[in-house]
Protein backbone atom coordinates (compact mmCIF):
# COMPACT_ATOMS: atom_id res chain seq x y z
CA UNK A 1 0.00 0.00 0.00
CA UNK A 2 3.22 2.19 0.70
CA UNK A 3 5.45 1.14 -2.15
CA UNK A 4 7.51 3.68 -3.47
CA UNK A 5 6.70 5.91 -0.64
CA UNK A 6 9.23 7.54 1.49
CA UNK A 7 8.10 8.72 5.29
CA UNK A 8 10.50 10.19 7.46
CA UNK A 9 9.32 10.21 11.15
CA UNK A 10 10.99 12.36 13.71
CA UNK A 11 10.63 11.43 17.86
CA UNK A 12 11.19 13.98 20.11
CA UNK A 13 12.08 13.20 23.71
CA UNK A 14 8.69 11.84 25.30
CA UNK A 15 8.02 8.68 27.13
CA UNK A 16 5.62 8.19 23.83
CA UNK A 17 8.50 7.19 21.57
CA UNK A 18 8.04 3.42 22.30
CA UNK A 19 5.24 3.62 20.00
CA UNK A 20 6.85 5.11 16.66
CA UNK A 21 8.77 2.30 17.21
CA UNK A 22 6.11 0.14 16.30
CA UNK A 23 4.40 2.57 13.99
CA UNK A 24 8.25 2.26 11.45
CA UNK A 25 7.81 -1.76 11.85
CA UNK A 26 4.18 -1.23 11.04
CA UNK A 27 5.35 1.06 8.30
CA UNK A 28 8.25 -1.13 6.77
CA UNK A 29 5.65 -3.79 6.27
CA UNK A 30 3.80 -1.65 4.25
CA UNK A 31 6.56 -1.15 1.94
CA UNK A 32 7.31 2.22 2.95
CA UNK A 33 10.70 3.15 3.35
CA UNK A 34 11.28 4.93 6.30
CA UNK A 35 13.87 7.23 7.89
CA UNK A 36 13.69 8.26 11.46
CA UNK A 37 15.34 11.42 12.68
CA UNK A 38 15.62 12.17 16.62
CA UNK A 39 16.44 14.38 19.01
CA UNK A 40 19.07 14.31 21.56
CA UNK A 41 16.44 13.79 24.25
CA UNK A 42 14.67 11.27 22.61
CA UNK A 43 17.50 9.15 22.75
CA UNK A 44 17.51 9.17 26.08
CA UNK A 45 14.11 7.20 26.20
CA UNK A 46 14.62 4.95 23.28
CA UNK A 47 17.70 4.35 21.44
CA UNK A 48 18.80 5.20 17.57
CA UNK A 49 19.90 1.19 17.14
CA UNK A 50 16.39 0.51 17.72
CA UNK A 51 14.91 2.28 14.78
CA UNK A 52 18.07 1.70 12.76
CA UNK A 53 17.55 -2.73 13.07
CA UNK A 54 13.58 -1.44 12.33
CA UNK A 55 14.18 0.69 9.32
CA UNK A 56 17.40 -0.55 7.56
CA UNK A 57 18.28 3.13 7.57
CA UNK A 58 20.61 5.20 9.85
CA UNK A 59 18.97 6.92 12.53
CA UNK A 60 20.25 10.83 11.97
CA UNK A 61 20.53 12.63 15.45
CA UNK A 62 23.59 14.67 15.11
CA UNK A 63 23.41 17.48 12.78
CA UNK A 64 26.88 17.27 11.82
CA UNK A 65 27.52 13.87 11.77
CA UNK A 66 29.90 12.94 9.72
CA UNK A 67 29.57 9.27 9.43
CA UNK A 68 27.83 8.56 6.31
CA UNK A 69 27.77 9.13 2.50
CA UNK A 70 28.10 12.46 2.07
CA UNK A 71 24.70 14.69 1.12
CA UNK A 72 23.34 18.14 3.00
CA UNK A 73 21.22 15.26 5.02
CA UNK A 74 18.01 17.80 5.86
CA UNK A 75 18.17 18.67 2.35
CA UNK A 76 17.62 15.42 1.08
CA UNK A 77 15.43 14.15 3.34
CA UNK A 78 13.11 17.01 2.86
CA UNK A 79 13.30 16.53 -0.77
CA UNK A 80 13.01 12.59 -0.57
CA UNK A 81 10.13 12.57 1.78
CA UNK A 82 6.55 12.26 1.25
CA UNK A 83 5.24 13.17 4.18
CA UNK A 84 6.78 13.96 7.77
CA UNK A 85 5.40 13.03 11.02
CA UNK A 86 6.44 14.01 14.25
CA UNK A 87 5.33 11.95 16.50
CA UNK A 88 5.56 12.20 19.75
CA UNK A 89 6.39 15.51 19.39
CA UNK A 90 7.07 17.87 22.20
CA UNK A 91 6.20 21.66 23.10
CA UNK A 92 9.36 22.26 22.83
CA UNK A 93 9.33 21.40 19.10
CA UNK A 94 6.15 22.64 18.26
CA UNK A 95 6.98 26.08 19.68
CA UNK A 96 10.57 26.11 17.86
CA UNK A 97 9.00 25.23 14.50
CA UNK A 98 6.14 28.07 15.26
CA UNK A 99 8.87 30.15 15.91
CA UNK A 100 11.06 29.32 12.96
CA UNK A 101 13.97 28.27 14.75
CA UNK A 102 16.04 25.64 13.33
CA UNK A 103 18.90 24.12 15.72
CA UNK A 104 18.74 20.50 15.27
CA UNK A 105 18.13 18.07 12.84
CA UNK A 106 14.79 17.75 12.68
CA UNK A 107 13.93 21.30 12.88
CA UNK A 108 15.69 22.12 9.85
CA UNK A 109 14.78 19.02 8.16
CA UNK A 110 10.97 20.02 9.00
CA UNK A 111 11.69 23.97 7.71
CA UNK A 112 13.44 22.55 4.53
CA UNK A 113 10.54 19.90 3.32
CA UNK A 114 7.28 20.92 1.04
CA UNK A 115 5.70 17.47 1.78
CA UNK A 116 3.11 17.39 4.14
CA UNK A 117 4.23 17.40 8.05
CA UNK A 118 2.00 15.91 10.58
CA UNK A 119 2.46 16.79 14.49
CA UNK A 120 1.19 14.23 17.37
CA UNK A 121 1.76 16.18 19.94
CA UNK A 122 1.91 14.26 23.66
CA UNK A 123 2.10 15.76 26.68
CA UNK A 124 1.33 16.64 30.06
CA UNK A 125 -2.34 17.94 30.43
CA UNK A 126 -1.31 21.18 32.22
CA UNK A 127 1.31 21.64 29.15
CA UNK A 128 -1.30 20.68 26.40
CA UNK A 129 -4.50 23.71 27.63
CA UNK A 130 -1.74 26.28 28.12
CA UNK A 131 -2.43 29.01 26.28
CA UNK A 132 0.46 29.72 24.71
CA UNK A 133 1.06 26.41 23.32
CA UNK A 134 -2.86 26.25 21.73
CA UNK A 135 -1.62 29.76 20.10
CA UNK A 136 1.53 27.70 18.56
CA UNK A 137 -0.87 25.12 17.25
CA UNK A 138 -2.83 27.47 15.77
CA UNK A 139 0.03 28.93 14.12
CA UNK A 140 0.96 25.97 12.66
CA UNK A 141 -2.25 25.03 11.38
CA UNK A 142 -1.93 28.74 9.42
CA UNK A 143 1.37 27.94 7.70
CA UNK A 144 -0.35 24.56 6.39
CA UNK A 145 0.61 22.48 9.25
CA UNK A 146 -1.35 19.36 10.39
CA UNK A 147 -2.03 18.40 14.32
CA UNK A 148 -3.20 15.37 15.00
CA UNK A 149 -5.26 15.85 18.44
CA UNK A 150 -4.00 13.98 21.49
CA UNK A 151 -6.36 11.62 23.57
CA UNK A 152 -7.68 11.32 26.93
CA UNK A 153 -6.13 8.80 28.94
CA UNK A 154 -3.49 7.70 31.73
CA UNK A 155 -0.74 9.98 31.09
CA UNK A 156 2.85 9.06 32.43
CA UNK A 157 3.11 12.09 35.28
CA UNK A 158 0.02 9.72 36.61
CA UNK A 159 -2.76 12.19 35.32
CA UNK A 160 -5.82 11.42 33.58
CA UNK A 161 -6.56 14.00 31.05
CA UNK A 162 -5.20 15.14 27.25
CA UNK A 163 -2.09 14.77 25.87
CA UNK A 164 -1.93 11.37 25.01
CA UNK A 165 -0.32 10.65 21.84
CA UNK A 166 -3.19 8.44 20.02
CA UNK A 167 -1.79 4.33 19.35
CA UNK A 168 0.14 3.99 16.57
CA UNK A 169 -2.73 2.44 14.52
CA UNK A 170 -4.20 5.58 14.75
CA UNK A 171 -1.22 7.48 13.46
CA UNK A 172 -0.47 4.94 10.83
CA UNK A 173 -4.31 5.53 9.49
CA UNK A 174 -3.34 9.28 8.94
CA UNK A 175 -0.50 8.48 6.85
CA UNK A 176 -2.57 6.44 4.93
CA UNK A 177 -5.02 9.23 4.35
CA UNK A 178 -2.23 11.13 2.99
CA UNK A 179 -0.06 8.91 0.72
CA UNK A 180 -2.62 5.04 0.18
CA UNK A 181 -4.64 6.23 -3.12
CA UNK A 182 -5.16 8.77 -5.55
CA UNK A 183 -6.95 10.94 -4.47
CA UNK A 184 -10.08 10.68 -7.38
CA UNK A 185 -12.74 10.96 -4.78
CA UNK A 186 -11.56 14.81 -3.53
CA UNK A 187 -14.39 16.69 -3.52
CA UNK A 188 -17.23 14.03 -3.46
CA UNK A 189 -19.62 14.12 -0.34
CA UNK A 190 -20.36 10.48 0.57
CA UNK A 191 -22.84 9.00 2.83
CA UNK A 192 -22.42 5.51 3.81
CA UNK A 193 -25.04 3.42 6.08
CA UNK A 194 -23.90 0.33 8.01
CA UNK A 195 -24.38 -2.13 10.88
CA UNK A 196 -27.77 -2.96 11.63
CA UNK A 197 -30.90 -1.42 12.98
CA UNK A 198 -32.40 -2.27 16.76
CA UNK A 199 -35.83 -2.03 16.99
CA UNK A 200 -37.28 -1.91 20.44
CA UNK A 201 -39.60 -5.09 21.76
CA UNK A 202 -39.50 -3.52 25.56
CA UNK A 203 -37.34 -1.88 27.72
CA UNK A 204 -34.91 -5.72 27.80
CA UNK A 205 -35.17 -7.06 24.42
CA UNK A 206 -34.85 -5.89 20.61
CA UNK A 207 -35.34 -7.34 17.35
CA UNK A 208 -31.87 -6.95 14.96
CA UNK A 209 -30.18 -8.98 12.30
CA UNK A 210 -26.71 -10.56 12.01
CA UNK A 211 -25.07 -7.23 10.00
CA UNK A 212 -21.51 -6.63 11.38
CA UNK A 213 -21.02 -3.36 9.37
CA UNK A 214 -17.66 -5.17 7.79
CA UNK A 215 -18.80 -3.48 4.19
CA UNK A 216 -20.37 -0.38 4.97
CA UNK A 217 -16.94 0.42 7.01
CA UNK A 218 -14.85 -1.04 4.26
CA UNK A 219 -16.24 1.17 1.53
CA UNK A 220 -16.48 4.66 3.61
CA UNK A 221 -12.50 3.45 4.85
CA UNK A 222 -11.61 3.66 1.16
CA UNK A 223 -13.85 6.46 0.04
CA UNK A 224 -11.98 8.71 2.56
CA UNK A 225 -8.94 7.26 1.58
CA UNK A 226 -9.28 8.44 -1.81
CA UNK A 227 -10.41 12.01 -0.74
CA UNK A 228 -14.57 12.13 -0.25
CA UNK A 229 -15.46 13.83 2.78
CA UNK A 230 -17.66 11.14 4.32
CA UNK A 231 -20.06 10.67 6.75
CA UNK A 232 -20.98 7.14 8.29
CA UNK A 233 -24.70 6.54 9.88
CA UNK A 234 -23.83 3.47 11.34
CA UNK A 235 -25.90 1.14 13.76
CA UNK A 236 -24.52 -0.40 16.82
CA UNK A 237 -21.34 -2.04 15.55
CA UNK A 238 -18.40 -3.02 17.47
CA UNK A 239 -15.60 -1.83 14.53
CA UNK A 240 -13.91 1.62 14.76
CA UNK A 241 -14.29 4.16 12.18
CA UNK A 242 -10.98 4.79 10.21
CA UNK A 243 -9.74 8.26 10.51
CA UNK A 244 -11.26 11.15 8.81
CA UNK A 245 -14.80 9.59 8.54
CA UNK A 246 -17.36 11.72 11.01
CA UNK A 247 -19.63 8.84 11.91
CA UNK A 248 -22.99 9.34 13.46
CA UNK A 249 -24.73 6.66 15.56
CA UNK A 250 -27.82 5.49 15.11
CA UNK A 251 -30.10 2.49 16.78
CA UNK A 252 -33.68 2.13 15.20
CA UNK A 253 -34.63 2.72 11.60
CA UNK A 254 -36.31 5.69 12.27
CA UNK A 255 -32.98 7.49 13.40
CA UNK A 256 -31.21 6.24 10.62
CA UNK A 257 -34.16 7.63 8.30
CA UNK A 258 -33.64 11.10 10.17
CA UNK A 259 -29.55 10.50 10.28
CA UNK A 260 -30.19 10.27 6.22
CA UNK A 261 -32.67 12.37 5.19
CA UNK A 262 -31.16 15.15 7.20
CA UNK A 263 -27.65 15.38 5.36
CA UNK A 264 -29.42 14.41 2.05
CA UNK A 265 -29.02 17.66 0.52
CA UNK A 266 -25.39 18.23 1.46
CA UNK A 267 -24.51 14.86 -0.69
CA UNK A 268 -23.16 13.84 -3.97
CA UNK A 269 -23.19 10.06 -3.04
CA UNK A 270 -25.62 7.86 -1.01
CA UNK A 271 -24.46 4.18 -0.47
CA UNK A 272 -26.70 2.41 1.86
CA UNK A 273 -24.99 -0.67 3.30
CA UNK A 274 -27.07 -1.08 6.16
CA UNK A 275 -29.20 -3.94 6.94
CA UNK A 276 -32.53 -2.12 7.92
CA UNK A 277 -35.29 -4.55 9.29
CA UNK A 278 -38.77 -3.74 7.23
CA UNK A 279 -40.57 -4.33 10.31
CA UNK A 280 -40.55 -2.91 14.05
CA UNK A 281 -42.79 -3.72 16.91
CA UNK A 282 -45.49 -1.42 17.84
CA UNK A 283 -44.77 0.58 21.08
CA UNK A 284 -44.08 -2.25 23.63
CA UNK A 285 -46.56 -0.81 26.02
CA UNK A 286 -49.41 -2.22 23.29
CA UNK A 287 -47.39 -5.75 23.43
CA UNK A 288 -49.99 -8.60 24.43
CA UNK A 289 -48.48 -11.61 26.33
CA UNK A 290 -50.02 -14.93 26.61
CA UNK A 291 -49.96 -15.93 29.96
CA UNK A 292 -51.39 -19.65 29.54
CA UNK A 293 -48.23 -20.39 27.23
CA UNK A 294 -46.23 -17.82 28.38
CA UNK A 295 -45.39 -16.71 24.23
CA UNK A 296 -45.62 -13.19 23.37
CA UNK A 297 -47.81 -11.85 20.33
CA UNK A 298 -46.15 -9.19 18.90
CA UNK A 299 -47.52 -6.13 16.57
CA UNK A 300 -45.59 -5.39 13.95
CA UNK A 301 -45.48 -2.22 11.66
CA UNK A 302 -43.33 -0.94 8.86
CA UNK A 303 -40.45 0.88 9.60
CA UNK A 304 -39.46 3.76 6.91
CA UNK A 305 -38.19 2.55 3.57
CA UNK A 306 -34.58 4.65 3.35
CA UNK A 307 -33.80 4.09 0.26
CA UNK A 308 -36.74 4.39 -1.62
CA UNK A 309 -37.15 8.19 -0.16
CA UNK A 310 -33.82 8.68 -1.33
CA UNK A 311 -34.42 7.46 -4.90
CA UNK A 312 -37.92 9.70 -4.78
CA UNK A 313 -36.14 12.82 -3.12
CA UNK A 314 -32.69 12.27 -5.59
CA UNK A 315 -31.35 15.70 -6.20
CA UNK A 316 -30.07 16.09 -10.09
CA UNK A 317 -26.37 14.85 -10.67
CA UNK A 318 -26.85 12.78 -6.91
CA UNK A 319 -26.10 8.88 -7.45
CA UNK A 320 -27.75 6.83 -5.06
CA UNK A 321 -26.21 3.21 -4.57
CA UNK A 322 -28.30 0.47 -2.74
CA UNK A 323 -27.38 -3.44 -1.73
CA UNK A 324 -29.52 -6.21 -2.35
CA UNK A 325 -29.17 -9.05 -0.25
CA UNK A 326 -30.59 -12.72 -1.06
CA UNK A 327 -30.55 -16.39 -1.04
CA UNK A 328 -31.86 -16.79 -4.58
CA UNK A 329 -32.98 -15.28 -7.64
CA UNK A 330 -30.55 -12.44 -6.71
CA UNK A 331 -30.05 -10.82 -10.01
CA UNK A 332 -34.02 -10.41 -10.63
CA UNK A 333 -34.56 -9.44 -7.17
CA UNK A 334 -31.82 -6.69 -7.85
CA UNK A 335 -33.47 -5.55 -10.87
CA UNK A 336 -36.35 -4.77 -9.86
CA UNK A 337 -35.23 -3.34 -6.55
CA UNK A 338 -33.06 -0.45 -9.33
CA UNK A 339 -36.66 -0.05 -10.61
CA UNK A 340 -38.81 -0.11 -7.76
CA UNK A 341 -35.79 2.46 -5.75
CA UNK A 342 -34.69 5.23 -8.46
CA UNK A 343 -31.57 3.78 -7.74
CA UNK A 344 -28.17 4.34 -9.99
CA UNK A 345 -27.07 0.96 -9.08
CA UNK A 346 -27.46 -2.13 -6.65
CA UNK A 347 -24.77 -4.02 -5.49
CA UNK A 348 -26.28 -7.41 -5.46
CA UNK A 349 -24.80 -9.38 -2.40
CA UNK A 350 -25.26 -13.27 -1.98
CA UNK A 351 -25.61 -14.41 1.45
CA UNK A 352 -25.76 -18.21 0.49
CA UNK A 353 -22.02 -18.70 1.25
CA UNK A 354 -20.19 -18.91 4.61
CA UNK A 355 -17.79 -16.99 2.79
CA UNK A 356 -19.74 -14.09 1.81
CA UNK A 357 -22.19 -11.82 3.12
CA UNK A 358 -22.88 -11.12 7.43
CA UNK A 359 -19.98 -10.91 9.68
CA UNK A 360 -17.13 -12.28 7.37
CA UNK A 361 -13.77 -10.23 5.73
CA UNK A 362 -14.81 -11.87 1.94
CA UNK A 363 -17.52 -11.14 -0.33
CA UNK A 364 -18.52 -11.57 -3.71
CA UNK A 365 -20.81 -8.91 -5.02
CA UNK A 366 -22.45 -8.09 -8.78
CA UNK A 367 -23.07 -4.95 -9.77
CA UNK A 368 -26.62 -4.17 -11.58
CA UNK A 369 -27.58 -0.75 -13.65
CA UNK A 370 -29.40 -0.03 -16.70
CA UNK A 371 -26.58 -0.85 -18.67
CA UNK A 372 -26.25 -4.34 -17.60
CA UNK A 373 -24.02 -6.35 -14.72
CA UNK A 374 -20.70 -6.55 -13.48
CA UNK A 375 -19.77 -9.39 -11.62
CA UNK A 376 -16.72 -8.95 -9.24
CA UNK A 377 -14.46 -11.32 -8.20
CA UNK A 378 -14.58 -13.09 -4.56
CA UNK A 379 -12.26 -11.04 -2.47
CA UNK A 380 -11.67 -9.26 0.82
CA UNK A 381 -14.52 -6.70 1.52
CA UNK A 382 -11.59 -3.54 1.65
CA UNK A 383 -10.75 -4.71 -2.09
CA UNK A 384 -14.48 -4.76 -3.27
CA UNK A 385 -15.14 -1.65 -1.63
CA UNK A 386 -12.72 0.24 -3.81
CA UNK A 387 -13.72 -1.32 -6.78
CA UNK A 388 -17.55 -0.33 -5.81
CA UNK A 389 -16.09 3.06 -5.65
CA UNK A 390 -14.06 2.95 -9.03
CA UNK A 391 -17.57 1.86 -11.01
CA UNK A 392 -19.65 4.72 -8.99
CA UNK A 393 -17.24 6.86 -10.41
CA UNK A 394 -17.71 5.76 -13.77
CA UNK A 395 -21.73 6.31 -13.56
CA UNK A 396 -20.84 10.09 -12.52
Amino acid sequence: MLTGKTIVLGVTGSIAAYKTANLASMLVKLNADVHVIMTENATKFITPMTFETLTSNKCIVDTFDRNFSFDVKHVSLAKRGDLFMVAPCTANVIGKVAGGICDDMLTTTIMATKAPVLFAPAMNTGMWENSILQDNLQKLKHHGYHIIEPVVGRLACGDTGSGKMPSEETLLEHILLYLAKEKDLRGKRILVTAGPTQEAIDPVRFITNHSSGKMGYAIAKMAVLRGAEVTLVSGPVSIQPFAGINKVDVKSAQQMFEAVTARNDQQDIIVMCSAVADYKPADYSEQKVKKSSGDMAIALTRTQDILGWLGEHKRKGQLLVGFSMETENLIDNSRAKLTKKHADMICANSIASEKTGFGVDTNQVTLVTSDGIKELPFCSKENTADQILSHIITLS
